[in-house]
C-alpha cells in the first residue's frame, strides 16, 4: 500500500466541473450542492495497485468506509451520505442527476463527488473498470431508488446531511469546500 505522502504525490491540481440537478419528483438530488468531477486528478501510471492510491488518499481526508467495485447499472442514490468515486481502471459513461440528468464520461484517474441525493447509474463500461468509493461518515449508507416512496423520505434526509469536513482529493481547502460555501 502507498503511504499518505506517496498517494498525495500523485494528485494533480484540476479545475472542477460542477453540475446541479433539480429534484425530478423521483430523485431528490441535492437542493444546494453540485456534483463535482475532477478529470485526471490522480496520476496512476506505474501504480501496482491504483485502487489503493484512492483508498489512502480518500482516507487521509476523512472519506473512509471505502469499497472496490463498479457503479451499479440501476439508477440509485444515497440520502444519508455523500459519496466519492475514484476511477482506478477503465472507462465508463454514467448518468448523473436521474432520468433527465447528464451523461458523464469517466476514465482512469478521474474523481466524482456526489452529494447526498444525487442520482447515479452506469450506462456503459469497459471490461476492466474498477472504482473505489468512499463516504465522509461512518456507518455505511442507504440505497434509494427512483420511486415516490423513497423520494419523500429521502428529501428530508438529504437536507439534513451534514457537509463533509474536507474535499476527498484536495483536503480542507479543496474546490469542494469552496463550492459548498457558495451554496
Amino acid at each position: 500500500r502507498p503511504t499518505r505522502l506517496e498517494a498525495a504525490a500523485r494528485v494533480r491540481v484540476r479545475k472542477p466541473n460542477a453540475w446541479r440537478f433539480e429534484d425530478d419528483g423521483l430523485v431528490p438530488n441535492h437542493p444546494k450542492w453540485p456534483a463535482i468531477q475532477y478529470r485526471g486528478a490522480v496520476g496512476l501510471k506505474g501504480a501496482s495497485d491504483p485502487a489503493a492510491i484512492f483508498e489512502v488518499l480518500f482516507a487521509a481526508h476523512g472519506w473512509k468506509e471505502s469499497w472496490r467495485d463498479v457503479v451499479y447499472d440501476s439508477l440509485h442514490y444515497h440520502s444519508d451520505q455523500h459519496e466519492v468515486l475514484g476511477f482506478a481502471r477503465g472507462t465508463a459513461v454514467l448518468r448523473l442527476g436521474g432520468a433527465r440528468g447528464r451523461n458523464v464520461k469517466v476514465k482512469e484517474g478521474d474523481v466524482l463527488i456526489l452529494p447526498a441525493g444525487t442520482g447515479h447509474q452506469r450506462l456503459s463500461m469497459s471490461r476492466d473498470l474498477l472504482v473505489v468509493g468512499g463516504y465522509p461518515q461512518k456507518g455505511g449508507y442507504d440505497m434509494c431508488h427512483p420511486s415516490k416512496g423513497d423520494h419523500d423520505r429521502a428529501a428530508i434526509s438529504v437536507a439534513k446531511t451534514t457537509r463533509p469536513k474536507a474535499d476527498p482529493v484536495y483536503g480542507a481547502g479543496g474546490p469542494l469546500m469552496r463550492h459548498r460555501r457558495i451554496s
